[in-house]
């Protein structure tokens, strides 16, 4: 079974009180699950990479047999391509872990999409730190 994951991390002060939001949806764009969480203290990409890796594992859970993991960070998107060098120490293991997961699932592709067109992870994302800090 082949899923979509929409991801996206946030952070506000970069670094700052961090979240992640991911969308799992179907070949028809049905969402079949959702995470949404604060991750404490991080800056934007870790938290970019964090919400990959939740989506992925919860596509895993669901069952996904193949992943296309859509992402609106295009450092992410290049590293992934390997394009760009993983360089940051902090992003290396979660570059690593982000790979693993999606190699556990089966076959993947990674691909960059615009923010308008991610806006169910951004929502997903925003709304943990917003119950977060009231």
């Amino acid at each position: 079974m082949n899923l979509a994951v929409f991801a996206d991390g946030a952070s506000r002060g970069n670094p700052g009180p961090a979240s992640i939001g991911a969308s799992v949806q179907d070949d028809s764009g049905n969402e079949l699950t959702s995470v949404s969480q604060t991750i404490g203290q991080a800056t934007n990409n870790v938290a970019e990479y964090r919400a990959a890796i939740a989506g992925v594992h919860a596509a895993h859970q669901l069952g996904a047999t193949s992943i296309d993991l859509r992402l609106d960070s295009e450092l992410i998107v290049r590293q992934l391509a390997g394009r760009y060098k993983v360089k940051n120490a902090a992003l290396q293991p979660l570059f690593i872990a982000l790979v693993e997961a999606l190699e556990a699932v089966g076959p993947y592709t990674v691909g960059h999409i615009p923010r308008k067109k991610n806006a169910r992870a951004d929502a997903l994302a925003n709304a943990a730190l917003d119950q977060a800090q009231r």
